[in-house]
């Protein structure tokens, strides 16, 4: 009779696992701990523009474009604020980089060329999750302070001191996620053929979305006036 008793108790937890490990549909999961640049002011603009342009002049001399080769940097259709500052910034960094910029596109010209996509999110943005470095860093120290002798204590003390500042940091004077994203694409292209292509992804204030969205020609007439 005991033995039938374990038996069955032994048959109803496999089944309550089994139950556990099985879903009617995936389960939700976020993605590993990631961070993402926001874009604050012009002088984050100006930053951007290099990165775009050290990527891209990587990539120029990899498909074997020399920097005599003409550059023609376009202008998006319906600019934006930061369509035309990003522009200037653009031919800046190509022209103090050594390479040729004409002012006028040309059949020969490699034409270097943008686009923005603003995307707004309507979901929650969850601050930033206080005590990610610290955690790491307690978890390094354990793993590599074991057996060290009682000194360590003060360092451990200090760095992690450090660790939170980083979280505090991180948390507070970014301001957290926000509902607007930057999605910004550079292509390169000459001939109708693709030679670089990059895409990057920036939070942007939400109270800045303005900024990244097409001037109105009644806008342009409130500002005249």
């Amino acid at each position: 009779m005991k033995t039938f008793i374990k038996l069955a108790l032994a048959s109803g937890a496999v089944a309550i696992l089994s139950a556990c490990t099985h879903s009617p549909i995936p389960v939700a999961e976020n993605f590993p701990l990631t961070t993402q640049k926001k874009v604050r002011s012009a002088g984050h603009w100006e930053i951007l523009s290099r990165d775009v342009i050290q990527q891209t002049t990587q990539r120029l001399s990899a498909a074997g474009v020399a920097k005599e080769a003409d550059l023609f940097v376009v202008l998006p259709e319906k600019p934006t604020v930061f369509d035309r500052a990003f522009n200037d910034f653009l031919i800046t960094e190509l022209v103090n980089a050594g390479y040729s910029v004409t002012s006028e596109r040309t059949s020969n010209a490699v034409n270097v060329s943008y686009k923005t996509q603003l995307v707004r999110h309507n979901s929650e943005r969850p601050h930033f999750v206080p005590g990610a470095a610290t955690a790491l860093t307690t978890g390094l120290f354990v793993a590599h302070g074991l057996g060290a002798n009682a000194s360590t204590g003060a360092a451990i003390a200090g760095v992690l001191g450090f660790a939170a500042l980083a979280d505090l940091g991180a948390g507070q004077y970014t301001g957290g996620p926000t509902a607007h994203e930057l999605v910004l694409t550079t292509t390169v292209e000459r001939q109708k053929r693709f030679l670089v292509r990059n895409t990057d992804v920036y939070y942007i204030e939400n109270l800045d979305a303005s900024l990244f969205t097409p001037v109105t020609s009644n806008q342009m007439k409130v500002v005249s006036q």
